[in-house]
């Protein structure tokens, strides 16, 4: 099940809301769990079982750390085996073809394999309990005694499926004590359209244009950033989008998200660029692997280690394939790059020139990160820099430009803060108009599901 379906908005979600709110406070966290598991397996009815098995062990192993808590070489040795019992789940359904392909590419030997489906959300909760398990060990958090509130954290459907990778810590008082009212709810509602909007009007349309240009085996150079743009706009607003609405709803279950996307698209330098894109996942990588290897507080070499390790298993966290790899790397050499020689030069150029050299190397690493095959990744970039091109600008660019300049100048304008805050403006002089506003967004979304029935999530393969 997803967000952005008809059956979830006028279905799943109405029903589940209103037996929320009328079972009393006590029975909520049974029927956050319950809906949750509903909400999983609708999709995923074989790996509802896996989803709870990572649910029942991580429990366990939480108990287990604390109660160790004295004796820090068992305490070690469980969290260990917690690890690798939890990077085993996810390296079998996630990375079990690509390695054997990469080993059968090495030596030449075909290893027949059977094709094995990646479970929704796998990543995503599996990272979410590793944080829990980290931070118990590192008395940051006291392990959870309850197995049904530990249960609603860790198969919670606002983010399940798709994130953001929500921590404990973040909402450990909120598991039990959390305010819910209809104030709450129309916010967590009206977030709930807006991410709804960006995902069904602005990315679905965006995917429908950027498909229209990758279907053509030869193009202009003007083509080939027309295509990589729309990737760029398309990949945007379908995560935050995502992203929105399950902070939207969240709020309307009385849990407060933390933002996972900051108007990334605004940023000066690639370093600032990752601060603001997908908060949550880069939060994660810095707490649970940069700093326990060193951080910032070791030598130069090793900083250089640890910033391209960290993007490589960033990489490959994205998807099981090199090309992801090499886009966590490509990252990490910018950064590097700002860091070590290019952070004064940035710091004296204007900054509209700083957002235009960010916006440059991004799009270029959507590239890497849109083309799974080498072969094609080549050719698209060569094209966009004129290797293979058919020329600078032809007949078929101008159509693409023609036909999709409006939708991607709405993206453009979307990605900034203006808009919104105009929003939030008019919600405090004329509460009715912003009211009507998020009705016809609403209602244009919907219309457009009716009408849409192709409406793909990037980010479902993770």
């Amino acid at each position: 099940m997803v967000f952005n379906s008809i059956f979830f908005i006028f279905c799943f979600l109405p029903v589940f809301m209103l037996i929320y709110y009328l079972v009393p406070r006590k029975l909520q966290n049974l029927l956050l769990f319950l809906g949750s598991l509903i909400f999983y397996a609708w999709g995923e009815p074989v790996y509802v079982i896996l989803m709870l098995f990572s649910s029942v062990f991580n429990y366990y192993m939480g108990t287990e750390l604390e109660r160790l808590y004295y004796d820090d070489k068992k305490q070690k040795v469980n969290l260990i085996f917690a690890i690798i019992v939890n990077l085993a789940v996810l390296v079998f359904f996630k990375y079990y073809g690509f390695l054997l392909n990469t080993i059968g590419g090495i030596t030449g030997i075909h290893i027949s394999h059977p094709e094995l489906s990646l479970p929704i959300g796998l990543s995503f909760y599996t990272f979410r309990n590793l944080s829990y398990l980290f931070d118990v060990y590192l008395s940051k958090v006291n392990a959870q005694q309850n197995f049904l509130t530990f249960a609603v954290y860790s198969t919670m459907f606002p983010y399940t499926s798709a994130g953001p990778i929500v921590r404990y810590a973040d909402i450990e008082e909120q598991l039990n004590r959390r305010i819910i009212n209809i104030s709450r709810f129309g916010i967590g509602a009206e977030l709930f359209v807006k991410g709804l909007a960006k995902k069904v009007l602005l990315a679905d349309n965006l995917s429908a244009l950027y498909a229209a240009i990758c279907g053509h085996s030869q193009m202009s150079v003007l083509t080939a950033w027309i295509g990589i743009l729309t990737y760029t706009m398309q990949l945007y607003f379908d995560f935050s989008g995502y992203s929105d609405m399950a902070i939207g709803l969240g709020k309307m279950l009385g849990f407060d998200f933390n933002k996972n996307f900051d108007y990334p698209y605004l940023s000066t330098s690639v370093s600032e660029f990752w601060r603001r894109w997908h908060i949550s996942l880069g939060s994660w990588f810095r707490d649970y692997i940069y700093i326990p290897l060193g951080g910032n507080r070791v030598s130069t070499l090793k900083q250089i280690r640890n910033i391209l390790v960290v993007w490589a298993l960033t990489g490959l966290w994205h998807g099981a394939s090199w090309n992801f790899v090499l886009w966590g790397v490509y990252y990490g050499l910018f950064l590097l790059l700002e860091k070590f020689v290019l952070k004064d030069t940035l710091k004296r150029m204007p900054g509209w020139l700083c957002t235009i050299y960010t916006m440059l190397v991004i799009m270029i690493g959507w590239v890497f990160f849109s083309q799974t095959d080498f072969g094609a990744l080549g050719h698209y970039l060569g094209t966009m820099f004129g290797i293979g091109a058919t020329g600078f600008i032809d007949s078929t660019a101008l159509y693409y430009f023609k036909t999709g300049f409006i939708l991607l100048l709405i993206s453009i304008l979307a990605c900034r803060p203006t808009p919104y805050q105009y929003f939030r403006r008019l919600l405090r002089r004329r509460p009715a108009v912003a009211l009507a506003v998020n009705l016809i967004l609403f209602a244009l979304s919907v219309a457009y599901m009716v009408y849409n029935s192709y409406t793909p999530f990037l980010y479902a393969k993770f």
